[in-house]
């Protein structure tokens, strides 16, 4: 696999397993079912992409630098 797959790969399962623990402890602190952990996920996915998007790099979402994200090489950024 290439390095930048990799790290692509990396990157989204950080990610999600971080928005996924996230959203558990707030259901569980906020003592409601804990079918709503996933609309505060998508909720918590959604913000992320956004920020990361104004933040980053231009037409991306993704948190990686520039060299290792496989949008900006495929673009040639």
């Amino acid at each position: 696999m290439k390095k930048q797959l990799l790290l692509d790969l990396a990157e989204r399962a950080g990610w999600t397993g971080a928005q996924a623990a996230l959203s558990l402890a707030v259901v569980e602190l906020a003592d409601v079912p804990v079918w709503w952990a996933a609309p505060v996920a998508l909720a918590l996915s959604s913000a992320k992409g956004w920020v990361a998007g104004r933040l980053g790099r231009k037409g991306t979402a993704s948190t990686l630098p520039a060299g290792a994200d496989p949008a900006s090489l495929a673009r040639g950024v």
